[in-house]
């Protein structure tokens, strides 16, 4: 425990760093992810290819994707760059799936009666399809964020900096402690972050936590609200 008393500044400059390394390809992730998903749900001759493609993107093992991308594409391996693209490659390959089945649990009559109302398609997709899956595009995107808050640990075998630096320091130098406060401090940031995403949703989907477990019901007073929230 000394260890920790001594370097905690340490430990929370690699947390920031990890922190920022890890919510912008989530962010990143699930901006790219709508269109990709919308396009699987829309289209259902290209819906099994988009998916089982994305899909398969997270069987890449990730050191080397992290090597393979620099060679092909002519950047450098070691910057952090890097390891955001590789990162956001992996939240695609989960949240393409998410997106998609969201979009399919909409029921048809609340898409008609918004047509109804008179909101043109774009308006449509961002006001009433977006919120109305509930819990199943948040959870897939939380799922997303905590794999990618610890994929982030690989960067350092790539020489990007984060907390991985404590884990193979740690275990060069056989200091437990440093090991350890690299773990607990993955795991903070992981339940921070699913914490605040919970709390996201809770705020901008309401009606998709009543713990009624009438899903459908609950999409309807759902779609209900979103609607008229948009024409307010």
């Amino acid at each position: 425990m000394s260890w920790v008393a001594d370097n905690l500044g340490l430990i929370l400059e690699l947390t920031l760093v990890h922190l920022k390394q890890s919510v912008i390809p989530i962010a990143l992730g699930l901006v790219l992810s709508i269109p990709l998903g919308w396009v699987a749900w829309r289209y259902r001759l290209v819906r099994g290819p988009v998916i089982v493609l994305t899909g398969l993107l997270y069987t890449i093992p990730s050191l080397a994707l992290l090597i393979l991308m620099p060679a092909v594409f002519g950047y450098s391996a070691t910057e952090e760059p890097n390891l955001v693209i590789a990162l956001t490659i992996y939240a695609i390959a989960i949240l393409v799936r998410a997106v998609a089945d969201g979009l399919d649990s909409v029921d048809a009559d609340v898409r008609q009666a918004a047509t109804a109302m008179g909101y043109a398609a774009p308006r449509r997709f961002l006001t009433v399809e977006l919120p109305v899956p509930g819990p199943v595009i948040p959870a897939g995107l939380r799922v997303a964020a905590v794999s990618t808050i610890s994929l982030a640990t690989v960067g350092i075998l790539i020489g990007v900096t984060n907390l991985g630096y404590l884990f193979t320091n740690g275990l060069q130098r056989r200091i437990t402690a440093e090991v350890l406060s690299g773990v607990v401090a993955v795991v903070v940031i992981a339940l921070l972050i699913d914490v605040l995403l919970v709390l996201a949703g809770r705020m901008l989907m309401p009606w998709s936590h009543d713990g009624s477990g009438l899903l459908n019901r609950s999409a309807e007073r759902g779609a209900d609200r979103a609607i008229v929230r948009a024409a307010a």
